[in-house]
């Protein structure tokens, strides 16, 4: 068997453009531009790398960009005033607050001041409260991502045995209610997971997202079984998953690669979310 590579990138795009006509048409309806507020606090190489391609993408897709920068030495204070500001512009349709912030900052509490109808990282005690619930809210891009990737690839969710390795609050604990709502059956594992290869092995759908680089083995791998592989892990020759890829692809039917899989999801999705949030402040 050799599995299908999942074109991550080529799917990102898609929705980007997507995303792209529905800004343009609600413009030309007479409706509001979407808005994109991104907040980076600090000099991190890394965090101003991602924002510089939220920043483009939004540009891109015709959502207008609000860029704020706060130097490190920002109070806890001073961030939460721009948060609070940014909640109160009815320009700004969705608000991010780039993590990590800089030692001495709470960033999970500067996160929760985010109007819960803005978080489009959907992070808010609000938003996962809705997601646990199964109630309407903003979702995470990545685990969105995910589904979305499978939906489009027509990976049956329904009825499949999900197996998630990692529980982030990010990536694992999300993506497991969202699979939950689509009727699979789901696993979370973690590094106190007995027989971990064999609960992995019974999996149709196995998403690997523990930053570990390639943790899971072929004999890992059901055969036939979808491979989601969120981890992103520095080596020697470069970027990779936390699946062994070129194993992978000897017994699953489909696999993403790393890079090129869900990492360009996740920015796509981000853009879908500013669009659903902007088009839910239309109704109120």
């Amino acid at each position: 068997m050799s599995a299908k590579i999942i074109d991550g990138k080529a799917v990102a795009q898609l929705i980007r453009h997507e995303v792209a006509e529905l800004v343009s048409d609600r413009v030309a309806a007479g409706l509001k531009r979407p808005g994109l507020a991104t907040v980076l606090v600090g000099d991190d190489p890394a965090s101003a790398v991602y924002v510089a391609n939220k920043i483009k993408a939004c540009e891109e897709a015709g959502i207008a960009g609000f860029h704020i920068e706060l130097p490190a030495s920002s109070s806890e204070a001073d961030v939460a005033t721009t948060i609070i500001d940014l909640n109160d512009n009815p320009e700004v349709s969705g608000i991010l607050l780039q993590l990590p912030v800089p030692d001495g900052l709470d960033g999970s509490r500067l996160t929760s001041l985010i109007s819960p109808g803005k978080d489009v990282d959907g992070l808010t005690p609000q938003n996962v409260a809705a997601l646990a619930m199964g109630r309407p809210g903003l979702r995470p891009c990545t685990p969105s991502g995910v589904v979305e990737l499978l939906d489009r690839e027509s990976i049956e969710i329904e009825g499949a045995e999900a197996v998630i390795l990692g529980r982030s609050d990010l990536v694992g604990r999300p993506l497991s209610s969202l699979l939950l709502a689509r009727n699979a059956t789901v696993t979370i594992c973690h590094s106190r997971t007995a027989n971990l290869p064999e609960v992995c092995s019974r999996a149709d759908i196995l998403v690997a997202a523990v930053g570990r680089p390639e943790l899971v083995k072929r004999d890992w791998i059901k055969p036939g079984a979808a491979v989601i592989d969120v981890g992103i892990n520095r080596s020697d020759s470069g970027l990779v998953g936390d699946v062994d890829f070129s194993a992978a692809l000897e017994v699953a039917s489909a696999v993403t690669p790393v890079p090129g899989g869900v990492g360009p999801m996740t920015i796509a999705m981000l853009l879908s979310n500013t669009l659903a949030a902007a088009s839910e402040a239309d109704s109120k």
